[in-house]
């Protein structure tokens, strides 16, 4: 377990997923254990959405790329490359057509093994402020390699009624869990602000939309994503690719406390 301290604020990172973000003694992830999810974040890369319906095939320019859903990247493990009171980093490495064991299966998916035509690294670095917590995603690979790239993290609950505000639009809790497994969209937004028994801002850089997702009313996921998967078939999920462009791009992702 990872530890960042400083200004009042306290994060615990495990293997590279954030499993605690407190300020003065309140948190604000889902915890382990506790209904609706199983983990408490994830990336979602270099797909997102389910890909049952195509048979687990999304088309890329090298062929058919083998991805259950949300991508093979959540498979891979964090090596840790620093880490000190206030910031850690994380990386992901992948080698073009290495199979990867996909833990789905048997159980949830047929897909046995997951298979990406393309070299790609992934870091992810936590940093603390005295603004809140900001996350920055890395990516890079070869060059015009297609991808999409969502974040996944999941707040804790703490009254009945939360809403949540976005582009001067107010979203209730029953409207998020009416949607269910498929998300509630949230285009053209780079900013959210969930308001439970104390407000926190998701404010965002690359990514341009959110979706909202959460079957039990203790957790909500708040997912920066740069496609919306369910507005096109399966089998077109290439439509929302983008090609990656020079050494690296960057997204963001600051959690700050209004």
């Amino acid at each position: 377990m990872t530890i960042l301290q400083a200004f009042d604020q306290s994060v615990r990172i495990d293997a590279g997923e954030l499993v605690g973000y407190q300020v003065a003694g309140h948190e604000y992830i889902h915890q382990k254990g506790s209904p609706g999810w199983r983990s408490s974040d994830t990336e979602m890369f270099p797909i997102i959405g389910p890909t049952n319906e195509a048979g687990f095939r999304v088309h890329v320019s090298k062929g058919n790329a083998i991805q259950d859903q949300h991508g093979l990247l959540r498979e891979l493990d964090y090596e840790q490359l620093s880490h000190s009171n206030t910031k850690a980093v994380y990386k992901k490495k992948y080698r073009a057509a290495t199979p990867v064991e996909n833990s789905k299966y048997p159980e949830k998916s047929t897909a046995r093994l997951l298979i990406w035509p393309f070299n790609f690294e992934f870091t992810k670095t936590y940093e603390l402020s005295k603004a809140g917590l900001e996350i920055t995603f890395g990516v890079s690979g070869d060059q015009d390699m297609p991808f999409m790239l969502g974040y996944h993290p999941a707040f804790k609950l703490h009254i009945p009624d939360p809403i949540i505000l976005a582009n001067d639009k107010t979203i209730g809790l029953a409207e998020v869990l009416e949607v269910g497994s498929r998300a509630l969209e949230v285009p053209n937004c780079d900013t959210i602000v969930l308001k439970d028994k104390n407000d926190i801002q998701v404010k965002t850089e690359g990514f341009g939309n959110f979706m909202l997702w959460t079957e039990v009313p203790n957790m909500v996921c708040i997912e920066p994503i740069s496609f919306y998967p369910y507005a096109v078939a399966q089998e077109e999920l290439f439509e929302g690719f983008r090609y990656l462009a020079g050494d690296q791009e960057e997204f963001k992702v600051s959690i700050q406390v209004q």
